[in-house]
């Protein structure tokens, strides 16, 4: 049984019919996340990480074609809210999102406190528009930006501004769930670092539980607790953060990694050769065997999540051997190095 707010999702897919075909953009996906922990969702552009987080919070467009799984917050499955009941009962007060591009979602001709309120509103949380705008002076305060900025309309503040902005909207309701999708993309430097401290101050204070997805692995090494890489529509590795980055799984986790620059050491930055394939006819078994340095012949039968004795998930043959024998984590019959090379 979960425990009260812990996340529970489960064979999650979210399938969209377009004139080619049908594009499995959320395959069969499954993870536990507990109350207050951030999880980050990493991996390439183009690999569902947006579609997941419309999965999450049930944002759907007019085609989809499968749409099936369990969303549950402790005990509570979601999916089996009707969309009426989901929409006035769970996003926004028990779950919400802050969507990519999100300092550019705010109505352009609305006051910012009153974007900001219209949730309290809507879902029946507060009795009047003062108390309100009371709520958003003070989420304003959270986020670190001043009352007198509640007056004023998007067009009037910075980028960053517009961004903390977007973030008080999504906690207004103290939902247990906030789902953030690349919030710091579209952000200079020092901006990002001054909403990561944001996240950072909020989490510590609510115990808010976050999912956050980007690709930028030194955003999401601030911020994570437990780390999923996605790649291809599907979960390819799940493990808490500190043995994450200090030792990743997958080969297309550890070559992802090698890509990566760092400031503490000097290495050779590796590259991931070929390309994602598509979503629209995704190949049988493994789908990085096309670009994985690491391909046998048991690759082209698709892998199930492998637990190792650690306690991380990996969807890799390489370590069933390990998992079967109660092993170290690491594949017995060769390793793949964070250089992307290997050893017998």
């Amino acid at each position: 049984m979960a425990s009260n707010g812990d996340i529970r999702v489960r064979n999650l897919s979210l399938y969209f019919r377009v004139r080619s075909g049908v594009v499995r953009a959320v395959d069969d996906v499954s993870f536990d996340l507990r109350r207050g922990r951030t999880m980050v969702i990493l991996g390439e552009s183009g690999c569902g990480k947006t579609s997941l987080s419309k999965a999450i919070i049930r944002l759907l467009p007019n085609n989809v074609q499968r749409y099936s799984g369990t969303v549950a917050i402790g005990d509570d499955d979601l999916m089996t809210y009707n969309d009426e009941e989901f929409r006035t009962s769970v996003r926004w007060q028990r779950m919400a999102l802050v969507p990519q591009a999100a300092m550019n979602s705010l109505n352009p001709v609305v006051r910012v406190a009153d974007q900001v309120a219209e949730p309290l509103l809507e879902h029946g949380v507060v009795g009047s528009h003062r108390e309100a705008l009371d709520r958003a002076r003070n989420i304003f305060a959270l986020v670190g930006l001043s009352p007198d900025f509640l007056d004023r309309y998007p067009f009037e503040l910075s980028g960053g501004m517009r961004q903390r902005v977007v973030i008080a909207m999504s906690l207004v309701t103290s939902p247990e769930l906030v789902v953030l999708d690349e919030p710091t993309s579209a952000l200079d430097i020092l901006t990002q670092a001054n909403i990561l401290n944001v996240l950072k101050s909020i989490k510590r204070e609510f115990d808010t539980t976050f999912v956050l997805i980007t690709h930028d692995v030194a955003t999401s090494s601030e911020l994570a607790d437990d780390v999923a890489v996605m790649y291809a529509g599907q979960l390819v590795e799940k493990s808490d953060a500190e043995r994450f980055f200090d030792e990743p799984l997958h080969p297309y986790s550890r070559l992802l990694m090698a890509s990566v620059p760092t400031l503490r050491e000097s290495k050779q930055l590796q590259f991931i050769p070929g390309q994602p394939p598509s979503l629209l006819d995704p190949p049988r078994g493994c789908r990085f065997a096309d670009r994985c340095p690491k391909r046998f012949d048991r690759c082209s039968t698709e892998p199930p999540l492998i637990s190792t004795d650690d306690g991380r998930q990996v969807k890799c043959w390489l370590y069933e051997a390990a998992s079967d024998t109660g092993g170290n984590g690491r594949p017995l019959e060769t390793e793949v190095t964070t250089e992307g090379g290997a050893r017998g």
